[in-house]
Formats: structure tokens, C-alpha cells, sequence
């Protein structure tokens, strides 16, 4: 009886048959257990007549196709000759092994799984004397292919399959990759297993691989993910694109010579060349995909994309002139081509998707997910380096410029990175931030790993796409602060957490020792983290048999090796840090502010993503939960729980910051990702998987346009949001002119004082000139705290030098605290006075100042 049928397609394959027939039935198989269908595709050097030659043709059969070759169509032809219901696909150029047939069917003739893949790119796989373009090629292939299916070799020419399962695959198909046809047919629904084989490059005859079979590949891979992609549409969208790229340039041109500015010169030729790209592409491009008239939501979509396009370009436009110095005439032209993708993809895949092939609910989320976080990543490194850094990332820049192992309020993480960034980046904007950047890569990767460790691929990626476009991830990810280098080491140690008391790997407790340090010497914060694991070894009986093991504990004395500096330090410095976190919450008074932090927490995860924390936390076990799904839950609530608990019993005595709780919900976002896509159990779980798509929008374009505002402006909105605590390099400037006069007139160099706690100083200090020598001071001068400040300028004695107060408000000049004068201890202080700050002419902010003859010491009244 015939248990499966080997499929080989041919196509000039003469000097091959005699010895792949002769491997097969040398194998030590039953006789007659399986059969061999040859499917050529005209061959003209003898490959039909090798077959027919064959001594014993009674499981030897051969289909001649007369269509255009096509290795999908051959292979499909053959399955359905089949006499057998399991079908194994192979190539007849003996690149593959015939010794591992049994072992890639055995598992579908089993009934263990409905498709076996022979892999080359999982432990025990390989290639030989495969050449290096080839190796890379593939490599590429797959990596295309892997965000949609869920092997590691999708590109795969050898494997098993249930006859029925080639039924499901697209009329559509064609190409030479029939396997990635057949998993994207049926995603979610196959049990797939990879069996490792080593592949060898073929010794007689030449590859059919030609540039053609490329190209059919990506367009194909592009149509599978729900891409309206075609040599049709991709040429029409040039010819339309090349067209706006003229209109767009030459209303730049003109709006330039009208002086009209960057910003609004390139805000009006984008809307003019966007408006012709939209009725040429809705009419003729993509028309082949569409009805050809005007439909309100493509429109609506087409807005959106065009405003993600557009707000991108405004950035790329500003590094263009700005930081790399080309004229704006010339530098307008690679900020609209490489905003070009931008459009091209969007109108492709959301504003004219396929219709005709129109991928599941599943797959939609994946390329979602996919394409926003790539914006939302371009976005970042786009600006990163363009948006002036705010008070605080010049705080902690001040720390690198007084290295040390440790500080008054944070742990030296931000100190260290900011250093790395400047040393290697310069003094700038992108040296400050680039550590930010890798942290949120970082933090990427292992909230990616921890979630496919919980649910599975497609939930990862969502929550990847979650973590790029919540509040609480953004952020972290461009402002270099300590929350940056914190949530990295958060998501880091939430993974090996879950690999050691979920899945019990020994190992992890190593990585959580390296995490757990690394995140302490980011910030205490991190602390917490321990709390939520105690609590957790103690509440489930099988992570419990961790306390008898050496394991954590090793683990813990690994991270305190790596917290010393910290420790060094307040030794030095009679633990001035560790009582300053200690304290400060209770020093302050009593102030109850649980509403203030669920404001917070709301604005972090936004309203949808806030109920989707709170379902996910307090949705009850369901009937046929499991121990690994009840051990999954136990995890996500408590290593969640735990932490916001002791938060919000601090808020119910003390303020909050705005964003002390965002590493707590990097434990939750993995649920929610999963819930996302769940069938809807609930009127409520519905609408907030509804309410998801347009969160998305409104996120990614509130980050695009403050982005934009702060780097080039928005033509008509001007520049009075909150800009007191921005524009300092501007600032800055008119500071240093104002010391310019003070100095000419007394003949004496000015001490200036930033009149905060920190703020106005350092970012004084970051954006004053290299060649300008300022003698910059805090407030602590005047015996009020400065944080850092007190440490690196602990006093000034009294001073016939002159004085000038910089402030953000006029009130800042007066008092410090409460009835506490400053103009006491000033030697006869000059009126407040202010200064409008303007930026490439127009106004941002006010500055305001005074001058004094002298300083007469803190005691001074």
C-alpha cells in the first residue's frame, strides 16, 4: 500500500534522474510504500526519456505539462495525481538528502503534524558548497518571509504535506516557493514542525534561478502579506510619482523665492503634489485594484498616510539643511524620494489594498505591526538628533561631564551611556540621545521574546507594535533619561524572570543577575521587580522550589557586584543618595493623590490601552485554563500587580511623578498584544479591539507633529505650548549676549545663575559656545537645593562680581521659597527684565533676567 507520494519537478534534469531514483529506493523503506511522480515542466535534454527508461515504472510516474513552466503548477499537478494522501515535495538536482525522507514524513503519515519542513537554518541544519550569493540570497528570502509564517526556512524546497492542505492554496499563486503558498494559505490552523537537513549545491546541470524568479518571489510575499503590488502598479506609481516630484519642487521653489519659509514652503508643494498623486494613483495606478472613483474611507486613509509622509519629510528636509548645510532647493529633492516609500507602501497596503487577496485578521496585524514600528523607528532616528534636548537630558548630560561612580539623585547608567555617545557621536544632540535609541532596540527585542515565550509570534509582534506607539514607549525611546537605560533593563529582566520561574532554565539566572544590576544602575525603580519575584516564588508551588536552590541567590550576588559603584559611592558620601529616595516621600507632607496617578497611567497607556490593562489584570481564569495558561496569568498579574500596588499606596500620601509606573506595564503588554486578536468574548473586549486602530493613527500623528513643531514649526500654530521649558540654544545665545554687555560695562566677568533647581543651568551649559567662557551657577547658590549642583558648586562666597538671574518665570527671580527673599542677599539687585527669544524670526518664548553689582553670600540679608 502506497502510505505517500514524492513529488519531483523537472526541468532539464537528465544527468540527475538515474541517481535520485537510485538513492530513493535504496532507502530502507517498505517496498512499495511509496511512489515517485515526476512532473517536467519541457525539458529538451532527455529528462522525460531518462524517466520513461526506467527498469521497474510501477511506482515510477511521469506528468508532462504543456503550460508555461511554473514550479507551483507542477508540484500542484503532481499532488493531485497522487495516489497516496501525503504528499513529500523534492528537488531532482540531489541537492537534497534522501536519507532524511523517513524522517520529514514519518510525522505527517503519523498524524502528528500536517506539514514537516526540511530546514536548513535550525540547529543541525546547513548548506555546503552552496555558493556565497546563493547562501545570501536565501538568507534573504527567508528573512522576507519570516514575519509572516512561523518557520525558520519558509523558502524550504523539501517537505511534507497532507494532500487536501494544496486545495486551500490561491489560484493566484505562481513561483517557485509553493511551501510559504501553502503555510500563508492556511496560517494558524497547521501543526508545522522543521526536521534540520543539510543541503548541498547541485553538481550536474545549472539552477533555474534567474532574477525573474526574484522578483515573481517579492511581488508574490508582498501580495500574500495583502499589498496591491504589481509590475502594472509599481510603474504607475513611478510615472505618477516622478510627476509629483516636479510639481512638488517647483512649488517649494517658488514658495523659497517668496520667502515663505522652510516649513510652509514645504508644507504647500507637499499638499499640492500630494493632492495630483492622489486622484492620478486612485485613477490609474492602482486602478487595476479598485473601482477608479473617489471612496471617503480610501480618502480619510489616503490623509492619513499623506500626513505620516508628510511630517516625516519635514524632518528629513531639517537634517538636510540644517545639520548637513545643502540648500534647501536641492535638499527638498531626496527628503520627497525618500519619503517616496512612505507613500507608495501606505497606498499599497492601506489606502488600495488587495482585494482579491485579502490576507486574514492575523496576517493584516503582523504587516500592521511591521510597518508601524519601521515609521515610528524612522521617526526617531529622523529627530533624534534634530529636537533641542529639554532640561532634564541636560541634567544628566551634566552628569558625564563630572564622571563619577554614582549621584546625589540617580544611579550612573545615564551618566556612563551619555558619555559613550558623546565620545563616539560629539558634542551634540545625537551623542546625547543615541543611548536612548538602543534602548528602546533593546527593550524591543526582549519584550518581543518575552511575549512569543507566553503566547505566540503574532502577539509579540503586536506587542513590539504596542511598546512603539504608547506614550510610555516612545518616549523612553528618543529622551535620554534614566528611564531609558530603566525600561531596557526592565523588559530584559521580565524575560529571564519568566524563563526561570515559568519555564524553570536554569541558566536565565544568570542573565536575570546581569539584567537586575544593570537595571538597579539605572534606577532604583528597578527594585521593585525583586518584590514582585519574592511574592511570586512564594504564591506558586512550582517556581517555590527556587528558594532550595543556590541559583537565586547566586543571581543576587551577581546583581549587587554589578550595583557597587552605587554602593562606593554613598559610602563616600554618607549614603547621601540612598537617604535622599528614602525620604523625600516622607519629608514632603501629606498630599493623597490616587487620582493624580491614574491620570498618569491613563495618559501612559492612553484611555484604549488603560481598559485593556485593566480587563487583562482582572479578567477571571477561564473553564479550560491549564496549568501553563494559570501559571502564565499568575505571572502577568503579579509581576504587574505587585509594583503598581506599592505605587499607588505611595500616591495615596504623596505626588506622584508622571512616569514612575511606565516599566510596570511592560509585564501586561504581551496580554493585551494577545487579546487583540482574540474572538471577542464581550461587547467591551469588541469595541476595544476596534478602538485600536484609530489609537494607532492618533498616537503616531501627535508624536509626528510635535516632533515636527519643535524641529520646523507648523505653519499658523505658533509657539506658546509650554515653550518656557524649550528653545534653549536660542536661549542660550541671547544669555550669552546680555553677558556680553554686563562685561562691558563692569569690566568683570558675570556669574550667571540658573534660578532652578537644575534645569536652567544645564541647559545653559550644554548650548553655551565652545569659544564663550560662562561661569553658569544653579539656585543652590542662593542656599536653596540643586541637586547635583551642591556637589559640583557647593558654595559661593560673597562676590563683588557682577551677578545675572536667569529664569523661566519672572516669580523664580524673587523667592525660592515661600517669604524667602532673594534680593536679601544681592548687592543692589537691577530690575527683572526679559527678552524675546526668536527663532529662524519668529517668536518662542521669553527669557527673564536681572542684573546685580554683586553677590553678598547665602547668610547675607
Amino acid at each position: 500500500m502506497i502510505q505517500f507520494s514524492v513529488v519531483v519537478p523537472t526541468l532539464n534534469e537528465s544527468e540527475n534522474i538515474d541517481l535520485l531514483l537510485t538513492r530513493l529506493f535504496a532507502l530502507k523503506l517498505t517496498p512499495g510504500s511509496f511512489e515517485v511522480i515526476f512532473v517536467d515542466d519541457g525539458s529538451s535534454d532527455g529528462t522525460t526519456e531518462k524517466i520513461r527508461e526506467w527498469p521497474d515504472n510501477t511506482y515510477v510516474h511521469l506528468i508532462e505539462r504543456q503550460d508555461k513552466p511554473d514550479l507551483t503548477a507542477s508540484i500542484l499537478a503532481g499532488a493531485t495525481a497522487a495516489k497516496s494522501n501525503v504528499i513529500v515535495v523534492m528537488d531532482a538536482d540531489l541537492s537534497h538528502p534522501t536519507e532524511q525522507l523517513s524522517a520529514i514524513v514519518t510525522p505527517v503519515i503519523n498524524g502528528q503534524y500536517d506539514v514537516a519542513v526540511g530546514s536548513r537554518y535550525i540547529a543541525g541544519g546547513s548548506t555546503k558548497n552552496w555558493p556565497l550569493h546563493r547562501q545570501i540570497l536565501s538568507r534573504v528570502g527567508g528573512w522576507l518571509a519570516r514575519p509572516l509564517c512561523d518557520v525558520n526556512d519558509a523558502t524550504s524546497g523539501y517537505f511534507a504535506f497532507r494532500r487536501e492542505l494544496g486545495k486551500t492554496i490561491s489560484n493566484h499563486a505562481h513561483g517557485y516557493k509553493i511551501l510559504l503558498e501553502l503555510l500563508m494559505a492556511n496560517q494558524g490552523k497547521l501543526r508545522v514542525t522543521e526536521i534540520p537537513i543539510c543541503f548541498h549545491d547541485r553538481t550536474h546541470g545549472t539552477s533555474k534561478l534567474s532574477f525573474a524568479h526574484q522578483q515573481a518571489y517579492v511581488q508574490r510575499l508582498i501580495a500574500l502579506a495583502g499589498g496591491a503590488v504589481s509590475l502594472n502598479t509599481a510603474g504607475r506609481f513611478t510615472l505618477v510619482g516622478l510627476f509629483g516630484v516636479l510639481i512638488d519642487a517647483l512649488v517649494f521653489q517658488w514658495m523659497i523665492n517668496q520667502n515663505a519659509g522652510l516649513a510652509l514652503a514645504h508644507f504647500m508643494s507637499f499638499f499640492v503634489a500630494a493632492t495630483v498623486n492622489y486622484t492620478l494613483n486612485s485613477k490609474w495606478a492602482f486602478r487595476e485594484h479598485h473601482a477608479g472613483y473617489l471612496q471617503w474611507h480610501q480618502f480619510g486613509r489616503f490623509l492619513t498616510v499623506a500626513a505620516f509622509a508628510l511630517l516625516l519629510r519635514g524632518g528629513i528636509l531639517a537634517l538636510l539643511v540644517y545639520v548637513c548645510h545643502i540648500p534647501p532647493p536641492l535638499a527638498i529633492f531626496p527628503a520627497i524620494f525618500a519619503t517616496a516609500a512612505v507613500n507608495y507602501l501606505g497606498s499599497a497596503f492601506y489606502v488600495f489594498p488587495s482585494e482579491n487577496n485579502r490576507p486574514s485578521l492575523n496576517i493584516r496585524w503582523r504587516v500592521a505591526a511591521i510597518g508601524v514600528v519601521i515609521f515610528v523607528l524612522l521617526l526617531r532616528f529622523v529627530y533624534f538628533g534634530l529636537a533641542q534636548l529639554i532640561p532634564d537630558e541636560a541634567y544628566y548630560w551634566q552628569y558625564a561631564q563630572h564622571m563619577d561612580l554614582s549621584f546625589y539623585d540617580h544611579p550612573p547608567m545615564v551618566a556612563w551611556l551619555i558619555w559613550l555617545g558623546t565620545s563616539i557621536l560629539g558634542h551634540n544632540e545625537f551623542g546625547v540621545r543615541i543611548g536612548a535609541l538602543l534602548c528602546g532596540l533593546i527593550t524591543m527585542g526582549y519584550l518581543y521574546a518575552l511575549t512569543q515565550n507566553l503566547y505566540d509570534k503574532s502577539s509579540a509582534m503586536r506587542a513590539v507594535l504596542l511598546l512603539a506607539i504608547l506614550p510610555l514607549g516612545f518616549a523612553s525611546g528618543i529622551l535620554m533619561t534614566p528611564d531609558a537605560p530603566l525600561i531596557a533593563a526592565w523588559a530584559a529582566t521580565l524575560y529571564y524572570m519568566e524563563r526561570a520561574l515559568v519555564a524553570g532554565r536554569n541558566t536565565a539566572w544568570l542573565g536575570m543577575g546581569i539584567a537586575f544590576g544593570l537595571g538597579l544602575l539605572s534606577k532604583y525603580t528597578l527594585g521593585l521587580l525583586g518584590i514582585a519575584a519574592l511574592v511570586f516564588v512564594i504564591i506558586d508551588p512550582t517556581a517555590r522550589r527556587w528558594m532550595k536552590r543556590p541559583h537565586p541567590y547566586l543571581a543576587a550576588i551577581l546583581a549587587l557586584v554589578l550595583f557597587s559603584p552605587v554602593i562606593i559611592w554613598n559610602a563616600q558620601n554618607d549614603w547621601a543618595s540612598f537617604a535622599f529616595q528614602s525620604t523625600r516621600l516622607l519629608s514632603d507632607g501629606y498630599d493623597f493623590a490616587v487620582h493624580n496617578q491614574m491620570l498618569y497611567i491613563t495618559i501612559l497607556l492612553t484611555p484604549v490601552g488603560f481598559l485593556a490593562a485593566a480587563y487583562a489584570l482582572f479578567s477571571g481564569k477561564s473553564q479550560d485554563e491549564d496549568e501553563f495558561q494559570h501559571r502564565r496569568r499568575q505571572f502577568v498579574q503579579v509581576f504587574t500587580g505587585v509594583p503598581l500596588l506599592i505605587f499607588f499606596t505611595l500616591s495615596t500620601f504623596d505626588l506622584p511623578k508622571f512616569h514612575w509606573t511606565a516599566p510596570v506595564w511592560l509585564a501586561v503588554l504581551p496580554t493585551i498584544a494577545w487579546m487583540i486578536s482574540q474572538h471577542p468574548v464581550s461587547t467591551m473586549t469588541k469595541h476595544l479591539q476596534a478602538a485600536w486602530q484609530p489609537t494607532i493613527i492618533i498616537c503616531i500623528f501627535c508624536y509626528a507633529f510635535v516632533l515636527h513643531y519643535v524641529v520646523l514649526g507648523i505653519p499658523g500654530i505658533p509657539y506658546n505650548l509650554y515653550t518656557e521649558h524649550y528653545f534653549w540654544r536660542e536661549t542660550t545665545h541671547e544669555i550669552e549676549q546680555i553677558a556680553q554687555g554686563v562685561r562691558h560695562q563692569t569690566g568683570q566677568e558675570p556669574i550667571i545663575v540658573g534660578m532652578s533647581k537644575w534645569s536652567v543651568a544645564s541647559a545653559l551649559y550644554f548650548y553655551k559656545q565652545k569659544y564663550v567662557n560662562l561661569d553658569i551657577r544653579s539656585r543652590n547658590m542662593f542656599g536653596d537645593s540643586g541637586a547635583m549642583y551642591d556637589y559640583w558648586f557647593p558654595s559661593q562666597s560673597p562676590t563683588n562680581r557682577p551677578i545675572i538671574q536667569i529664569g523661566m518665570k519672572p516669580i523664580s527671580l524673587d523667592q525660592i521659597r515661600k517669604g524667602y527673599e532673594i534680593k536679601q542677599m544681592l548687592i543692589q539687585p537691577g530690575a527683572i527684565e526679559y527678552r524675546v527669544i526668536e527663532r529662524h524670526g519668529r517668536p518662542v518664548r521669553r527669557v527673564y533676567y536681572r542684573v546685580s553689582k554683586g553677590f553678598g553670600g547665602a547668610e547675607f540679608k
